[in-house]
């Protein structure tokens, strides 16, 4: 099985926080081979070319998962 993949960041909302050797973790919509972009919170690297594990979101999962975080006290 091939690990070729595309992605693009069509649009950085923001970073989250930052950590060691200047990676962020960050919430960006990309576009994953081409497909319709999806929300994304993972960690970058400081030139975008190297990533972590992440999430992965539609707008309908992001919308419920802050509808659960309202619920919460933090």
């Amino acid at each position: 099985m091939a690990d070729d993949f595309s992605f693009e960041i069509t649009k950085s909302i923001g970073t989250i926080s930052s950590g060691k050797g200047g990676w962020n973790l960050e919430l960006n919509m990309i576009s994953w081979n081409g497909r319709p972009p999806k929300y994304d919170i993972r960690s970058w690297s400081p030139d975008h070319q190297k990533m972590s594990k992440g999430i992965t979101l539609t707008q309908d999962e992001l919308a419920a998962l802050k509808s659960l975080l309202n619920t919460r006290e933090l």
